[in-house]
Parts: structure tokens; sequence; C-alpha cells
């Protein structure tokens, strides 16, 4: 029997865990590179407004990138133990382990990861993703992980959110990343609406934009603390049992909604208040609002030219 690769053949290949996410890789790499562009061209704006760009270019690139990113993020409720638990079915082998569950809108991750790595002649580091997005059969994946002879604790874990399931979390949690989801590449469009208004002599508008942004943002915040506000199934462990609380993803995602919120706010009352104020800081010249507000026009000359003499119309005359 040969090797094949580094594998024998007939065997199934040593299990790794699972890298970093693409999606979420190929979105932060988007908005890094826009970032990156306009920095390159950030030493041609003179005077002052080279920093008011660049805060305002920067901070509205991390709004729409935490909009993004929060959708392909499992960190939305978040539980980790550890553990001393079973690791096969029909054996009495147990194992001590750190197990995590990463609950997102397009579904769960589990992961297993021994402490130490190595034991029982393997090494145990796991990370497998459930999804219940759409075109996505999560009970055929839990299938499918049956058949592969996954560890007991991820096994486990992935039946609770299973749709046959007595706890109900796959109805549950499947509805919360749905509306949550929905609710926020509404905001995303809102976003990039806001980006435009902003740049128009009518910023008002862009604030309102800016407030429905953070409007849907906090919408999509409440939709999933609503749905899964209801307490899990008792997650027992071997010895230990799993608790989970909001992750890294929902509270970004609740000051980004809150920091939009603010920054509309300000627009909006800039705008009623101090609009001149308003027009200076967007980097429009105080000119060009006096002339908006009906002001006197701008007359340039060029004392260079002697201007030729007007006839006096008032002695004119004309015979009929």
């Amino acid at each position: 029997m040969t090797l094949w690769n580094g594998v024998l053949p007939f065997y199934p290949p040593p299990r790794h865990a699972a890298g970093f996410s693409v999606s979420l890789l190929i979105v932060i790499l988007v908005f890094l590179a826009l970032a990156a562009s306009f920095l390159l061209i950030l030493p041609g704006i003179r005077g002052h407004s080279r920093w008011f760009w660049l805060v305002r270019v920067l901070l509205s690139l991390f709004i729409g990138a935490e909009i993004v990113a929060v959708h392909f993020s499992a960190e939305w409720f978040v539980g980790r133990v550890n553990t001393n638990t079973s690791y096969k079915a029909f054996s009495a082998a147990r194992v001590t382990a750190h197990v995590g569950l990463l609950v997102g809108l397009q579904g769960i991750n589990i992961t297993l990861t021994g402490t130490p790595v190595h034991q029982l002649n393997e090494t145990i580091d796991y990370n497998e993703q459930f999804t219940w997005r759409l075109r996505e059969n999560y009970a055929a994946e839990y299938a499918n992980a049956l058949e592969k002879g996954l560890p007991n604790p991820v096994l486990y874990l992935a039946e609770k959110f299973t749709p046959s399931s007595p706890c109900g979390l796959y109805h549950q949690y499947h509805l919360a990343g749905h509306y949550a989801s929905a609710t926020l590449w509404v905001a995303f469009c809102f976003w990039l609406l806001s980006n435009v208004l902003l740049s128009t002599p009518a910023p008002l508008y862009g604030g309102l934009a800016l407030l429905t942004t953070g409007a849907f943002a906090l919408f999509g915040i409440f939709a999933f603390a609503s749905i899964s506000s209801v307490p899990l199934c008792p997650l027992r462990l071997g010895s230990a049992v799993l608790t989970a609380q909001y992750g890294a993803a929902f509270w970004v995602t609740l000051a980004t909604g809150i920091l939009c919120l603010f920054l509309g706010g300000a627009v909006v009352s800039l705008h009623y208040v101090r609009p001149s104020a308003l027009r200076t800081l967007l980097d429009q010249s105080a000119k060009d609002c006096s002339q908006a507000k009906g002001g006197s026009p701008l007359i340039l000359g060029n004392p260079l030219h002697k201007q030729a003499a007007l006839p006096d119309l008032k002695f004119i005359t004309t015979n009929l």
C-alpha cells in the first residue's frame, strides 16, 4: 500500500480546522483597497481640509465595511467552555478540549480544540460550519456530518440546531438571521445614498439618509435580539455547561448604528441652526453660500485694461 500525496489510499485525510472566512476576507480587502486609494491622493488636497477629508472618508468606509462584513461573521452569539467529554460514539475514551459555539446570520460554527491538541493519537482541531441561508439544507449538512463521523461534541451541538430538534433553535435563529440580514442590506443602500447626497449642495438629505442608515442598523440589532431572546436549551458537554452571549459582531453593529444616528443628527441640526457652518464644514466656500442666499454677485475686473466710457443716456433723444 503506497502513499498518494502523503495520504494512505482508502483512508480519509487528516482533518484540519477551517481557516478564515473567505467572504469576510474579500469584504475587508475591498474596503482596504478603497482606503489605500484615497490615502494615495490625500497629499493632493491642500490646507486644513486635508484632515477633514481624511476623517470623513475613512469614517464612511468604516461604516460601509462594518455593515457588509457582519453578514459573513459568525460572532453574533458566542459561547465557549473548557470541558472533559467523550470524543467518539461507541467509545469510552474522553478528551479534555475547548468547545466553541458561534452563531451568525447565515449559520453556526462549532469549534473543538484539544488541550493539548494531540490526544488519543489524533490531532483534535475541528471547525465545522452548518448553514441555513437560502438554497442551503441544514438537515442535509447535519446528516453529512454524521456520515463523516465527527466528534461527539460537534454532533451534539449541531443536533440542537436541526429543524426537528425539540429545542426549536433552528427556527428561532434562522428567523433572527433572516430579518437582521435584510435590514442591514437596506442600511447599506442608504449608506451609499448618504455619501452621494452629502457631496451635493443639499446636505440635509444626506443627513437624513445617514439617520435612516443608523435606524435600519438598529432595526437589525433589535430583530436579532428580540427573536433570539428565548433562552437556549441546556447544552451539557461532559462535565460543563456551555453558556452563550452576544458577540463582537452584535456590539460593533450596535455601535455603528448609534454612530450613524449621531452623525446624521449633527448634519440635520447644523442645517437648521447654522447652515453656513455646515457648508463650510463640508468644504464649500462662503462666497458660494452668499450667492445661494441671494447676495450681490462677484464682479472681477482687470486693472490693466481701461473700461470704455459708456454714453450718457440721459441726454439722448429721438426725433420722430
